[in-house]
């Protein structure tokens, strides 16, 4: 896998189902958006996380799944913006993570 794959498990969801975490670098988009669709078709959501350069990829694979591979089967269900500062230094790198849902 390109992507590091992680499962997180939340509240009352530990005992209903997993998320699925994935990283986005600076690979393929449509590699990344057939691996998000792939754990798609076994899990009702996916957490997409990028920070800095990687962002705009992350946010090409949440509009792929949801506009074009499962329009209308899928949505995104939060958008979540951050930004990290480094101690000292000065630097700020932000951070997004995209919730897609399927229905």
């Amino acid at each position: 896998m390109l992507m590091e794959e992680t499962t997180e498990l939340h509240g009352q969801e530990q005992t209903e189902k997993s998320e699925t975490t994935i990283q986005i670098g600076n690979y393929p988009v449509m590699e990344a958006a057939l691996e998000v669709l792939t754990i798609l078709g076994k899990k009702t959501r996916v957490i997409l996380k990028a920070k800095g350069n990687s962002i705009p990829n992350a946010v090409a694979v949440a509009n792929i799944i949801t506009e074009k591979m499962l329009n209308g089967n899928s949505k995104v269900e939060k958008i979540k913006l951050d930004t990290v500062a480094a101690a000292g230094i000065g630097d700020m790198t932000s951070t997004v993570e995209i919730i897609i849902v399927k229905n």
